[in-house]
């Protein structure tokens, strides 16, 4: 390697961080740098930081000093560093470069730049990169997962958000470009694709005029590649076209991760979301009858400026109502250069605690009875870890994606990064128990699918 110092890589944050970080790998490996996963042994360390709330940034700030602490040369990368560039640099001597949001691409150049004796701010002011199908990328998901980024950026102004004045407005990859990158997956053997942006129903529309998400799923169905899920899905954008072509591509999965954040329209306009206040109620009905197999995850952020108990207590009936199969809540985490920051009556941190308590109590009863709706069910499960000394192996069925919902844990013969037929036996509120099913088995069920395309 010569004189090319040794890289790791610390990776914070969400699975569109997470690709900005495999983006990086595979530009280092390309240049012929060494990386390293244990950062005791490398030379550099970029740690790639998360500023989306505050929790996040103190995860952040605590991997930072730590490293400095340890006297290695940080690379500070993604919305932390987009957000306080100079704040980093004023407080972290070891800190060698920062390197925003839209400038991960020119990592190599950086790393030749600080080895050259240069402190580097490499952060545009208005990010409008995008990597494709071209860019060198290095995996860091198990191996029959990927996450493939069809847009970066937002055009929303929601106001707890800083998320556009961090990655910029949205821009759309072609469908061409996606198709190509999900190919070259599948031929990796990857056996789930994960569709992100900050907004995938929006998908296209800055690149073609108008949302493009039915022409994608359906070019993606050409894929051969078992499973395609979709994350963030705003529900204004799940038209009648796009549920058709989800109910149409056997190989795009009934699941929509439908981040509502709010039922309430006085509490949705505060937040600078008022159409879909309107479309709530009647939006997830169609879904549900349009897909009667949907499985639905939502987000709800609690304690938001002027949030009334009269507010919160329709959220609690609105999913009561729904019965999600998936709830996440946040505490509202005031984030300074947004709107929601300033806002007046603020919601006591206790009270908030108390709403996010109470609505995941609410919800529990509710999952539970969702995943016990599986036992005595032969699902189709991705194998992804293995424990030798039990023999069970641990993976996901098509309800589940990684990380932010269940597992399934499976007694019986599996390979890692395989799906298997698993008869469930046991649930509880998170998690699935079951044994690799009988072949037979799974070729009736293979059989019952069939019959339900044609």
């Amino acid at each position: 390697m010569g004189n090319k110092p040794t890289i790791a890589i610390s990776h914070l944050g969400c699975e569109k961080n997470r690709i900005d970080t495999e983006h990086m790998l595979g530009l280092l490996v390309q240049a012929g740098y060494e990386v390293d996963a244990n950062e005791e042994l490398a030379d550099y360390v970029i740690v790639n930081t998360c500023s989306f709330i505050q929790a996040a940034r103190e995860e952040s700030v605590r991997t930072l000093v730590e490293l400095a602490e340890a006297d290695k040369k940080i690379v500070i990368t993604g919305c932390m560093a987009q957000h306080f560039q100079q704040e980093l640099l004023d407080a972290i001597p070891e800190a060698v470069a920062v390197v925003g949001t839209g400038d991960y691409h020119k990592i190599v150049d950086v790393i030749q730049r600080t080895q050259a004796g240069e402190r580097v701010q490499e952060v545009s002011a208005e990010p409008t990169y995008i990597a494709d199908e071209t860019t060198p990328r290095y995996r860091t998901t198990t191996e029959g997962v990927a996450y493939l980024r069809v847009a970066e950026g937002c055009d929303y102004r929601c106001a707890f958000c800083i998320i556009p004045h961090l990655r910029g407005n949205q821009r759309s990859r072609s469908i061409e470009s996606i198709v190509a990158e999900a190919e070259q997956l599948a031929a990796e053997g990857v056996q789930e694709i994960i569709l992100i942006s900050q907004i995938t129903t929006n998908y296209g529309l800055d690149l073609y005029g108008e949302p493009k998400l039915a022409e994608l799923l359906r070019a993606l169905g050409k894929v051969e590649v078992p499973w395609i899920r979709m994350h963030y899905a705003y529900p204004t954008g799940l038209t009648p076209k796009v549920i058709e072509a989800i109910r149409e591509t056997p190989n795009v999965l009934p699941y929509l991760d439908l981040p509502l954040q709010h039922s309430h329209p006085e509490v949705l306009r505060a937040m600078n979301r008022p159409w879909q206040g309107r479309v709530n109620d009647g939006i997830i009905e169609r879904i549900k009858t349009a897909l009667p197999d949907a499985v639905l995850r939502t987000t709800f952020i609690v304690g938001f400026p002027g949030e009334t108990d009269q507010h919160f207590e329709h959220l609690l009936q609105f999913v009561e109502r729904h019965q999600f199969d998936h709830v996440g809540v946040f505490t509202f985490s005031p984030e300074e250069g947004t709107p929601a920051f300033t806002l007046p009556n603020p919601v006591p941190q206790s009270v908030m605690e108390e709403r996010r308590d109470a609505l995941m109590t609410m919800q529990q009863p509710i999952s539970l009875q969702r995943n016990q709706a599986e036992i005595g069910k032969v699902v189709d499960v991705l194998i992804e870890q293995e424990n030798p000394e039990t023999q069970e192996y641990v993976g996901r069925s098509a309800r589940f994606a990684p990380e932010v919902d269940g597992l399934v844990y499976v007694r019986g013969g599996a390979r890692l990064g395989s799906i298997v037929p698993v008869l469930i036996t046991d649930a509880d509120v998170y998690d699935l128990y079951g044994q690799v099913a009988d072949p037979t088995i799974q070729l009736q069920g293979a059989l019952r699918r069939a019959t339900v395309h044609l």
